[in-house]
């Protein structure tokens, strides 16, 4: 197996656990913060979506598909055009409001699909080109892909545990 068929994989348990977690969800449930400095599910998966919308754009040099098809537009958030919701503050994060869970997963689901086009074009050797010299040592590709599929997939999880906390208060 290649490296680059492990990293499609990754990112293809990334999307399989964002749906789990959307699945059924109404505009309630994923816009519910449990308490004022806690992230909602919508807030939660979009920032993953824009985190490797982000990245991968930056790594392969392509448009951010938040911008190039119009998802800014259809989300409507009052936020910065280029904000991924790296540090956000608790009213930062109750900006983040969707009207349905289709909203997520259509932008997600668009990301997904560059994302993998970008991993199906790669070679072994360009997993070590270097995508960013602000930090020491400077990252390579490889670093930078394991990195976002790290921090997505701890991000799909805390959706998923929410959900379930939500869920079961509900009951």
């Amino acid at each position: 197996m290649h490296a680059k068929d492990i990293l499609i994989d990754g990112y293809g348990r990334i999307r399989e656990e964002v749906h789990a977690a959307l699945d059924g969800l109404g505009p309630d449930e994923l816009n519910a913060r449990p308490a004022p400095d806690v992230n909602s599910i919508a807030w939660l998966v979009w920032h993953l979506t824009r985190v490797q919308d982000d990245h991968i754009a930056d790594a392969f040099d392509l448009d951010q598909v938040w911008l190039s098809q119009g998802w800014e537009k259809r989300f409507g958030l009052d936020l910065p055009r280029h904000d991924t919701g790296y540090g956000h503050s608790p009213a930062k994060v109750a900006k983040v409001r969707v009207e349905s869970a289709d909203q997520l997963t259509g932008y997600y689901d668009a990301v997904h699909e560059q994302t993998l086009g970008a991993l199906r074009g790669l070679a072994a050797k360009d997993l070590e080109r270097i995508v960013d010299e602000r930090w020491d040592p400077p990252v390579s590709l490889g670093v930078r892909l394991v990195s976002v599929l790290s921090d997505d997939l701890q991000h799909a999880g805390q959706a998923a545990y929410l959900r379930g906390l939500l869920q079961s208060t509900a009951s």
